[in-house]
């Protein structure tokens, strides 16, 4: 990967994490939510299915529309889009309000997954591609740890509200679009390689395949939409705080910790990403996932802990993989589609996972529910394994 190219990848991975701050500043302040307004567990959780529901439904639209105007004005208008609803929810006093902000930050958030994707992917080659997601893993992985962490420092005295918090999201919002805006150059034509026939498009038996792999991703993205929704509220009974610390503050910093775990796993993925193995990778990948998910489930006190960032770690691996296949897969015009669409499952269907862990009731229900998905992703990309085999032989 040449240094312009790897710039452009890190620019849009600069986005990716930003998306992840949005979407984890919900489960920062779930908790602090839930006690402001007087509403239970399950309400909450109702409110984070309406913020992930347009997230992933709009990503489909916003991919048709990045194929037609390009990525680049796509993610420009995501970022002012979401620091426009984060002022607004500083503003907010009512519970009914917030669902209508959360909603519409969702919708605006939903541009990034498949404009960021699409752009990547046309940027690379199928030899630096696998490299290149790692590095746009590790900084979605270290968004999503970054907006637990955030809310540590910024709820460290006890003295600032959860609608503060999202007051300081419209600055790097804000900071970025005007980045992407003036410093983002876009290319819209294959590159240039040794394997450029592969960039060309994919024949239409890869169809199959790619809807097999986004049924595999649905059941992905509604573990780490269970998982995450909760978890600052999961590692508060870890038994660890000390006493001169703020529960909201502590109950983030672990959720970050455990988040930090991903970019490790982002960044061990990226490495030995590569083309013919991507689908046996991620079938371990998920079948690993069942061992933490069952672990979380009976956790007590500091081994609940422990369980998440086990967890954190693998089911982070999936991102560079899942992501590498789908370039594979779809033609190089229909990037932007292709991701939309994959993300619209992933989310739209990840969506519900927030809502389930909330009506679920106990932690057994719930983890061992999600270790049930995490069987049915394995067996979806073990399928695409043996079809890869046939094609192979076949071929």
């Amino acid at each position: 990967m040449n240094a312009t190219t790897f710039r452009l990848v890190i620019l849009i991975s600069m986005a990716h994490a930003l998306v992840h701050v949005f979407e984890l500043s919900l489960p920062s302040v779930e908790q602090m939510i839930g006690d402001d307004f007087d509403v239970a567990r399950e309400q909450t959780g109702v409110l984070g299915t309406v913020w992930r529901v347009p997230f992933g439904v709009g990503a489909f639209f916003a991919g048709w529309l990045a194929d037609r105007f390009g990525s680049k004005p796509m993610l420009v208008i995501y970022l002012l889009g979401c620091a426009a609803t984060s002022l607004l929810v500083w503003t907010c006093t009512s519970f009914d309000t917030l669902y209508v902000l959360m909603f519409a930050m969702g919708c605006f958030a939903s541009i990034y997954h498949p404009a960021g994707l699409a752009f990547i992917s046309r940027e690379t080659t199928p030899e630096t591609r696998g490299v290149a997601l790692g590095w746009h893993g590790i900084f979605g992985s270290i968004g999503i740890a970054g907006a637990p962490f955030l809310a540590a420092l910024v709820f460290w005295t006890g003295a600032v509200t959860w609608q503060q918090y999202y007051l300081l999201l419209v600055i790097p919002g804000l900071g970025l679009a005007a980045y992407l805006f003036f410093g983002l150059t876009e290319h819209r034509q294959p590159p240039v390689t040794s394997t450029a026939n592969s960039e060309t498009g994919a024949d239409e038996g890869r169809w199959g395949a790619y809807l097999i792999l986004v049924a595999g991703g649905a059941m992905a993205g509604f573990i780490y939409a269970g998982f995450m929704h909760f978890l600052p509220r999961y590692l508060n009974s870890a038994e660890l705080r000390p006493s001169f610390i703020e529960p909201a503050s502590f109950r983030n910093f672990l959720a970050a910790v455990v988040l930090i775990m991903g970019v490790l796993g982002q960044g061990i993925a990226g490495k030995f990403a590569r083309p013919g193995r991507l689908q046996i990778q991620l079938a371990l990948i998920m079948f690993a996932n069942i061992g933490p998910l069952l672990w979380m489930a009976v956790a007590t006190g500091p081994a609940r802990f422990a369980a998440a960032c086990l967890l954190g770690l693998v089911h982070f691996m999936t991102q560079p993989i899942y992501n590498s296949l789908i370039a594979q897969y779809v033609p190089f015009h229909r990037r932007s589609v292709g991701y939309g669409f994959s993300n619209m499952a992933c989310f739209g269907i990840g969506a519900l996972g927030p809502t389930y862990a909330g009506y679920a009731g106990s932690d057994f229900k719930v983890y061992g529910g999600l270790a049930i998905a995490a069987a049915a992703s394995g067996m979806m990309a073990l399928v695409l394994h043996f079809i890869g085999k046939r094609d192979s032989t076949n071929g």
